[in-house]
């Protein structure tokens, strides 16, 4: 429990010194806000700071630190030190910037944002390829909660059933401006999922189980799956994710100042880092105890069972419903608002005002009717979720890394000093490295032509020398020096 408790004060710790220190870099004022100067009742709503932070933590935290975080376990101690480090000095300052750059530039969504930094062909590519990764997001946040509603429903409320349900809300949730259904429900949702997470805290400290300690040195323990680059990919949403730039966009249209971003962006991350945290604790606690085979079926445990029986055998009855309700609905809020974000970018893309519903339902019908395909492909194919899940988790990192690389344009355009563009160029080029070599040697991508795993690392290597030579003579020609 050293190591572990380590961990979480670090994460406290970073967010009150270096989550100020990074504010400080972006400079917040008192500048009108996006909310008060275009404000069109549907998208652009003046919402409480406290509601929007609750949104914002709902929004970005899907299965990932939860699921992500269990089939992390299998690292050890490497996963906590990523989450920890990758949340405080990438994943949260992914999500800061994102956010503040948008609520800085009339509430732009993440491809305009990319667009202004990077050029007008990185934004087309990057528009399209954010809207098929916000429809993987809503494709795979659906199954994980179907199932565990299934589980604790009768059987004619099967998965099928759920599944319908959960999509005509996301019907609902995506098209109704944003105070009715996401601005009165989602602080609810989001306080049974910080419920569960302290409650899981706090039997980790009742229980006080054997944990790996770093002294016990890195390594897989259940899987031989080698840290680098499998692990930055399967613990995303825990330590940074590139869906979470395109949720902060949503949250910067509802926002009254500048100055409420540190506990907004860089708060909500920090709080899904502990989410995170506490979870791949629970989790390697859970399969030293159980394995990762279930012995009365022979199959893996899937996240959604090891929470579920995590949350059930620590918390009580009536406490295990409340967590399992907060687990639930935490990748149904991120499925829906990720088809709104989706819309959003096509309507910003096509110049398309949202005040008619009319032109709302143009624009998600064909979203819809994609999701409805996926869905499809994966309840037919027994190896379906899995696939999805497998380029949803490529996509959704290499979007983190491409949202890094414009923040790190922004800071040496308009600071000048380079002691400040290392605090996203030095994740940027981390992210660089993880993406490419894993989609070099990962099964779904050129390893299924032969490439071993053993090759990750001189495809790393390769990749930042690439990035790094791009990147000075990049420089070289557009660095201004601060005003």
């Amino acid at each position: 429990m050293v190591t572990f408790t380590l961990c979480l004060l670090l994460l406290i710790a970073g967010y009150l010194l270096y989550g100020r220190f990074v504010e400080r870099v972006f400079g917040p004022d008192d500048r009108p806000t996006p909310a008060t100067t275009k404000a069109d009742g549907v998208d652009y709503i003046p919402l409480p700071t406290w509601k929007i932070f609750m949104i914002q933590f709902l929004n970005i935290a899907g299965l990932g630190p939860i699921f992500g975080a269990i089939m992390g376990a299998q690292f050890g101690t490497a996963s906590y030190f990523w989450i920890v480090f990758g949340t405080l000095f990438a994943g949260a300052v992914h999500d800061f910037f994102s956010g503040c750059l948008s609520l800085r530039n009339g509430g732009e969504s993440l491809p305009q944002l990319i667009g202004r930094y990077l050029g007008p062909t990185t934004q087309k590519a990057v528009g399209v390829f954010t809207v098929v990764l916000m429809v993987l997001v809503a494709a795979v946040f659906v199954s994980g909660p179907a199932e565990l509603l299934a589980g604790m429903t009768p059987d004619w409320l099967n998965a099928y059933v759920w599944i319908a349900i959960i999509f005509v809300y996301y019907v609902l949730a995506t098209m109704l401006p944003v105070d009715k259904i996401i601005g009165r429900f989602y602080p609810l949702f989001a306080i049974a999922l910080i419920f569960m997470a302290v409650g899981v805290l706090v039997m980790l400290y009742v229980k006080h189980p054997a944990l790996p300690e770093v002294w016990d040195g890195f390594g897989t323990k259940y899987e031989q799956n080698p840290i680098f680059p499998m692990m930055f990919i399967s613990i995303a949403c825990g330590a940074i994710s590139g869906f979470h730039a395109t949720q902060s966009p949503l949250m910067a249209r509802c926002m009254t100042s500048e100055r409420h971003a540190r506990p907004i962006f860089y708060g909500a991350m920090v709080t899904e880092g502990i989410v995170a945290l506490v979870w791949a604790a629970a989790a390697t606690c859970f399969f030293g105890e159980h394995g990762v085979v279930d012995e009365a079926t022979g199959k893996s445990f899937s996240g959604a069972m090891v929470a579920t029986s995590i949350s059930r055998s620590w918390l009580g009855p009536v406490g295990g419903v409340l967590a399992i309700l907060g687990i639930v609905a935490a990748p149904i809020t991120s499925g829906d608002t990720a088809l709104r974000s989706a819309r959003l970018i096509l309507a910003d893309f096509f110049h398309m005002a949202q005040r008619s519903i009319s032109k709302r339902l143009l624009l998600c019908l064909p979203l819809f009717l994609v999701t409805i395909g996926l869905l499809i492909f994966s309840l037919s194919d027994a190896q379906g979720f899995k696939i999805i899940w497998r380029y949803f988790a490529w996509a959704n990192q290499t979007l983190a890394t491409v949202t890094l690389w414009a923040i790190t344009v922004w800071l040496v355009k308009h600071k000048g000093d380079s002691y400040y563009m290392w605090i996203s160029l030095i994740p940027a080029f981390f992210m660089t490295m993880v993406c490419t070599s894993y989609i070099c040697v990962a099964p779904e991508g050129f390893g299924q032509l032969g490439v071993p795993l053993s090759a990750a690392p001189k495809v790393a290597n390769a990749a930042f020398i690439i990035a790094a030579f791009l990147f000075v003579r990049w420089m070289s020609k557009n660095r201004k020096p601060k005003n």
